[in-house]
């Protein structure tokens, strides 16, 4: 018989089983729950209001979840993505309030142009990147667990939120950002949505088609083989928080266009929220695998719970426990995939 010939590992059933649970089990659940909540409810869970609300919903929290994608891809995490959103928020609020004119007691909304809107959106991208930045520079150089370093960075940015607003909300918005951002539509597609899809497709070709986010995988599989075949580890794991801070920025502006008004306290469970939406999607905590649109699954499925259990009438807190239930299936299959590829 000729040397040629592979010799090909016949699969076993227990494999096979592990291997068609693993792929692609959340995007099936989600659809689940989709079906199910539209045969118990078709009229109001399906109704176009009600999908409208469940996609506006689901908006902020998608952008911050994309960001904490980068970070535990490169088994990193970052605890700080509510703070930051909230520094950001206050940082632009204020800064567009002081270029109205308005009074700093003002509520309701300003007169503020374009103009003005354009330096508070910058404003709070900058501030959001800098935290990232930050952290990214603890991490990568001064060598601090990534856990340690968001955590304080999240007590520093709060703190920071409410040193600068008197821990008081800014409740004036320029009406421009309020009525053609927050409550807008493009073809009758809410603004909020056209941002979160727009930020989702570029992540998603940025992690997937480029040379930036093979880095981000391999930092994420191997760092110090990585290092070795000469990828920047360091900048990249700078890169990597920064762009996790600058997806706060983003969710800053969305929060005030929406909400009219900074939500200081609205923000506590953002980091719990974009974690498990990230392990939920399929992203291994362990760094190296994962995927965005596995992420926007994940953002869904506890929106669509909560969603559907209002509907039926059933107390939200079950959906606190559904949720934790599903996060330990989510971790075990996690598990599961390790040792399918450990079996090659």
């Amino acid at each position: 018989m000729s040397n040629d010939i592979a010799i090909t590992k016949t699969e076993t059933a227990e494999e096979r089983f592990l291997r068609l649970v693993t792929n692609g089990w959340i995007f099936l659940l989600l659809l689940g729950l989709v079906a199910f909540f539209l045969i118990l409810r078709p009229a109001q869970f399906g109704s176009a209001y009600n999908v409208q609300q469940l996609a506006i919903n689901a908006a902020i929290l998608l952008v911050l979840a994309v960001g904490q994608t980068y970070v535990i891809m490169t088994s990193g995490i970052d605890l700080s993505v509510g703070s930051v959103l909230v520094f950001s928020s206050v940082v632009s609020a204020k800064l567009m309030l002081m270029l109205s004119g308005a009074d700093g007691t003002t509520y309701g909304t300003t007169d503020a142009g374009w103009d003005v809107i354009a330096i508070g959106t910058l404003a709070a991208l900058a501030v959001g990147a800098a935290w990232g930045a930050l952290n990214g520079v603890l991490v990568a150089i001064a060598k601090i667990p990534p856990l340690i370093v968001t955590l304080g960075s999240m007590g520093m940015a709060l703190g920071g939120a409410q040193i600068l607003s008197g821990g008081v909300d800014v409740r004036a918005m320029p009406e421009l950002l309020v009525t053609q951002i927050g409550s807008g539509r493009l073809l009758g597609i809410p603004m909020l949505v056209l941002i979160a899809a727009a930020v989702v497709i570029v992540a998603g070709i940025v992690l997937h088609l480029t040379r930036f986010g093979m880095h981000v995988f391999a930092v994420g599989s191997n760092a110090e083989a990585s290092r070795r075949n000469g990828i920047p580890t360091t900048r990249r794991l700078i890169e990597v928080y920064a762009i996790s801070g600058l997806m706060a920025g983003i969710a800053a502006v969305m929060s005030n266009a929406r909400f009219s008004t900074t939500t200081i306290n609205g923000h506590t469970m953002d980091n719990l929220a974009t974690i498990s939406a990230v392990v939920l999607g399929g992203t291994s905590l362990f760094g190296g695998r994962g995927s965005v649109f596995g992420t926007v699954v994940g953002v869904f499925i506890p929106i669509i719970l909560l969603n559907g259990f209002v509907i039926l009438g059933i107390p939200p807190f079950w959906q606190t426990v559904a949720m934790g239930a599903v996060l330990i299936l989510a971790v075990w299959i996690d598990q599961l995939k390790r040792r399918l590829r450990k079996r090659g």
